[in-house]
């Protein structure tokens, strides 16, 4: 296993893209808890934190497509870097003027989410132009699913370590600045600056004109509903069986499940059609939440926790491939970009139902919204077989002269993507 994700790294600016990528993502993973510290420090209510974390998070799931259409028309360090400096600007101007003027507070929390860099989607459009082996690509992207399962678990901690060290402020402002480090080291780096977009069909759709990217839209905004609905339903059931030190080790559970099923699953190579694998993934992957509506002692349910988790990275992973064989020529960032989009809107869809039901029905209820929302998932791809089964082009692109003095033709991603 670590052999595989070592010849990843050895790749000729392999580790630079993904350290910097992770790097600059560090602003809008530490988003959520840095503006709540941050808030009730300047003596808001939690009311007012959780709607200034909100209007971040709906402006970033509108500008991450719009940022990624902007990417493959004009290339990565013309848009990445401006918008990385433009969303760090705007936070640093909320961290000096407070929450007073709340129109001010509310325009510039906005902006930073708005402008935050596409980095992840550009990534994944790098891969492919960087590694030599199409199942190296695969490879590459289980990785780049385990990494994220890192930085939001590590993330959290560098926040409370900056409070800690000198002030919620300073949280903000200093994980900001690195975060645009981060933009830089990703946009100055070759692959970055010579990597173009495959021609582009002129269309106001963008990559959703693609009915399979749009099926795979439909089946992943249910496995973010899941997702959001277990952080909620933990909550009470933490509450009964040990208050908070609980629903952390659940959390922690959650994603550690998610580190072990990405990592193994990207150490071995898999045949067949991604799209039918994927049915089989989302399948084992709502199988292993409906365990959670046990509600056992502590202990049990942290394993449980770490179960219901093992199948998301795999998952995950294996949509990146089927973005990349659905998304129109020219579209490869926007594309990645919407599944981002959409897996985030779900998951604060998930977060504003279970809510409701739990508290109506408590944590047993609660509980059972993921299973409910993973079976609904795996109906949308079923009832869009015949869809996904047809990759949008061909998946053979001729390889750069730059990299095959030979210029022979080889399989790579449909991407089309040049370095």
């Amino acid at each position: 296993m670590a052999a595989g994700y070592l010849e990843i790294l050895r790749a000729r600016h392999a580790a630079r893209l993904l350290t910097g990528t992770l790097v600059g993502r560090l602003p809008n993973a530490t988003a959520a808890i840095a503006l709540v510290l941050f808030v009730r420090a300047e003596g808001g209510t939690y009311g007012l934190a959780g709607a200034l974390a909100a209007v971040y998070g709906v402006a970033n799931a509108v500008g991450q497509p719009v940022l990624g259409r902007l990417v493959d028309l004009y290339g990565q360090p013309r848009v990445q870097f401006p918008a990385a400096v433009a969303s760090a600007l705007a936070m640093a101007v909320f961290a000096f003027s407070g929450t007073d003027p709340l129109p001010l507070a509310c325009a510039a929390v906005a902006a930073a989410g708005l402008f935050t860099p596409p980095l992840e989607g550009g990534l994944r459009a790098l891969w492919p132009s960087v590694l030599r082996r199409e199942e190296q690509v695969h490879t590459a992207y289980a990785m780049d699913a385990v990494a994220q399962e890192v930085m939001f678990t590590v993330g959290p901690l560098l926040v409370t370590l900056c409070v800690s060290l000198w002030s919620e402020r300073a949280a903000l402002l200093v994980l900001n600045a690195v975060g645009v480090l981060g933009a830089l080291s990703v946009v100055l780096s070759p692959p970055s600056r010579a990597w173009r977009s495959a021609p582009r069909e002129a269309h106001w759709l963008g990559a959703l004109r693609s009915p399979g990217l749009l099926a795979l839209l439909g089946a992943f905004l249910f496995v973010g509903i899941a997702l959001g609905s277990i952080t909620v339903a933990s909550v009470p059931y933490a509450d009964e069986h040990g208050g908070d030190a609980v629903y952390g080790w659940l959390m922690a559970a959650l994603g550690l499940g998610a580190l072990i099923g990405g990592s193994v699953y990207g150490a071995r190579a898999w045949s067949g059609a991604p799209e039918r694998r994927l049915r089989v993934l989302v399948a084992l992957l709502a199988v292993c939440y409906l365990p959670l509506m046990l509600m056992p002692g502590a202990v049990a349910m942290v394993l449980l926790s770490l179960l219901s988790g093992v199948f998301l990275a795999p998952c995950i992973a294996c949509a990146f491939i089927i973005v990349d064989r659905h998304a129109p020529g020219g579209t490869v960032t926007e594309a990645f970009s919407w599944l981002v989009t959409t897996f985030t809107v779900g998951a604060s869809v998930g977060t504003g139902l279970a809510g409701p039901v739990v508290q109506a029905g408590g944590p047993l209820w609660g509980y059972a919204v993921p299973g409910a929302a993973g079976a609904v998932s795996l109906l949308v791809l079923l009832a869009t077989g015949r869809v996904l089964a047809v990759p949008a082009r061909s998946g053979v692109v001729a390889a750069s002269s730059e990299n095959d003095p030979n210029r022979a033709a080889e399989p790579r991603f449909s991407s089309g993507d040049r370095a």
